[in-house]
């Protein structure tokens, strides 16, 4: 048990140290927490593309109806989104979901998602961890049904009321990067009269060697295919679906921060609110919110901080650089089925390009980046400590004018760039983040930021 622990977003490991039976001793845990809490409704589980998801699924399954819940598994293997989705659609106590996300194919990993249908903060997997134990059932005439049940249907449903999107007149690529997004963002789009044309839609539980990761290096052939088939714009979805990554015909890959900044521009042209952005994504979506009377609110890294920001305060929108976002009216989980339906009617009105062109031009250039620098899990709390007594007056010739410590220390310069050094919640290792309005002073400032934190490490 001492090998299971909920990070930022569940319990993710290599295949070695997650075995079958401690993801039962996690479901077990799981069934002890919302009884504890007095649920009786049913619990949905779900699972990726992965090749071991769906037998860790079932015997979660197992688990959770050994403890008297009747039990929802989809019909094949669906994205997060669609499973939590299930969750408020179908009035159920939660919903556990089998997925590693964008990791390598060699690691799986379980996350436990609250009624709301929003990530589980803190407080709720520190109890779940405080309850692991090995299974226990119920007598059989107390145990809960499983029932195979289509999820995907009720959500394409939802995203259509919701977006009121009529594509019929783009054309997109896909790409499913073999992930749990195959025939569903797809075939949302082709739903609301968009042309799709697909890549890297079969089910490859090794995702062609590689990561089901939707970075600007891992999609050169949906870049390529946007601009063969000259196409609207392309969208890929990480393993479990709950991001996206667009591409368009002339930036190539989209920069997130840029995407997140022409989506709230587009929704504030028929609505009202604010945002709600991680420490390290682009402060462009404060200028767009001044201009239109709004506030940002800003959180720690984690998109469980977003959600629980975007309930606080009625957010429009909420996001993160790293390509998860959601919208009012919606679950508060980030949805990179949904928002790709979002994105094409963006570009129905108005091109992706043609929106993030004026928005550079009125509120001026944004480039942003970041490195990873190795740093084992247990010196974390000593560079940041060390790096407290030691933050410069001073980085890449410009004045520290602010010191934001949300999220590890976030450097406010006096022009407006900012550098952020965190602790990553995910793999072992300091990230080092930077943006300003040049690609020279974004790598100057990473080169600075190296250093410093280099010295503690």
């Amino acid at each position: 048990m001492d090998q299971i622990a909920f990070g930022t977003d569940g319990w993710r490991a290599t295949l070695d140290t997650f075995t079958d039976d401690r993801v039962r001793i996690v479901g077990q845990a799981v069934a002890d927490y919302l009884t504890e809490e007095g649920h009786d409704e049913p619990v949905v589980v779900g699972y990726d593309a992965r090749e071991t998801s769906e037998g860790f699924a079932e015997s979660l399954a197992e688990v959770m109806a050994g403890n008297g819940f009747d039990v929802i598994l989809p019909e094949s293997d669906c994205p997060t989104p669609v499973t939590a989705w299930a969750i408020v659609n179908r009035g159920c106590a939660g919903a556990l979901m089998v997925t590693a996300s964008h990791n390598p194919p060699e690691y799986n990993g379980v996350k436990f998602i609250p009624e709301d249908g929003a990530p589980a903060l803190p407080g709720v997997t520190e109890r779940i961890e405080a309850n692991l134990r090995e299974p226990e059932f119920l007598p059989e005439a107390e145990q809960g049904t499983i029932e195979r049940v289509d999820l995907v249907a009720d959500h394409a449903d939802h995203a259509r009321d919701l977006v009121k999107a009529n594509l019929s007149d783009l054309t997109v690529v896909y790409d499913a990067m073999h992930g749990s997004g195959r025939g569903v963002t797809d075939e949302l789009l082709e739903s609301a009269g968009a042309e799709v044309i697909t890549l890297r839609t079969d089910r490859d539980p090794t995702f062609g060697g590689s990561s089901p990761e939707p970075s600007a290096e891992n999609l050169q052939e949906l870049i390529q295919a946007v601009r063969e088939h000259d196409a609207d714009f392309g969208v890929a979805n990480d393993g479990d679906a709950d991001r996206l990554a667009l591409v368009t015909p002339e930036r190539g890959f989209l920069d997130e921060n840029l995407f997140f900044a022409a989506i709230y521009d587009y929704l504030l042209e028929t609505d009202s609110g604010p945002a709600v952005r991680t420490v390290s994504t682009t402060f462009l979506i404060d200028r767009i919110a001044e201009a239109h009377d709004e506030e940002v609110f800003e959180t720690p890294v984690g998109f469980k901080w977003v959600a629980q920001g975007m309930g606080e305060h009625d957010a429009l929108m909420g996001g993160e650089e790293s390509g998860g976002f959601s919208i009012r009216g919606h679950i508060r989980e980030k949805d990179g089925v949904l928002m790709s339906l979002v994105a094409g009617a963006a570009a129905s009105e108005k091109s992706i390009d043609s929106r993030v062109d004026r928005l550079l031009a009125e509120h001026g250039d944004i480039v942003a980046d970041k490195i990873s620098l190795e740093c084992p899990d247990d010196k974390k709390s000593q560079v940041l400590s060390d790096l407290e007594s030691e933050i410069p007056d001073e980085v890449a010739g410009r004045e520290v004018a602010k010191v934001v410590t949300l999220d590890g220390f976030k450097l406010l310069l006096d022009d407006g760039s900012w550098l952020l050094v965190r602790p990553s919640g995910t793999e072992p290792a300091m990230r080092v983040y930077a943006e300003a309005g040049s690609e020279e002073k974004v790598e100057t400032l990473l080169a600075d930021g190296r250093e410093l934190v280099s010295a503690f490490l």
